[in-house]
This record gives structure tokens, sequence and C-alpha cells, in this order.
């Protein structure tokens, strides 16, 4: 999935996305108003993990929810 879909369609996306990583809260959601990067941060953040890690866990999501 691509930024510019990411981002156009995160209204469809944010539930998965809140699912998948109820730590962050709805304030963070309306920060991250869809961007990518943004999202990795606030998981990064959140979780007390590094940002590679951020970046695969947010891959994998990507790909399995494409499929």
């Amino acid at each position: 999935m691509n930024k510019d879909i990411f981002g156009g369609n995160w209204k469809q996306f944010k539930g998965e996305v809140q699912k998948q990583w109820g730590k962050l809260t709805d304030d963070q959601f309306d920060q991250i108003e869809g961007n990518r990067q943004k999202l990795v941060g606030q998981i990064q953040e959140s979780y007390g993990i590094a940002r590679d890690e951020a970046e695969k866990e947010v891959d994998d999501w990507e790909h399995r929810t494409a499929a």
C-alpha cells in the first residue's frame, strides 16, 4: 500500500489501526491524519520500540490488510 492510498483511506483504516495498536489514543489518531510516518512515530513512542521495529509492524499490517 503506498503512502497516498494510506492517507486517502485513513477513515476506513482508522478502526483497523485502533484494533492493531490499542495503546494509541484518539488524540494521537487525530495527529496522525493518515500520515504513515506519523503512525510509525506514534507506535514507536507509545510502545517503546525502535523505529525499525515500528516500521516493520506497519509494513506487516499493510500486507495483511491489502490481502
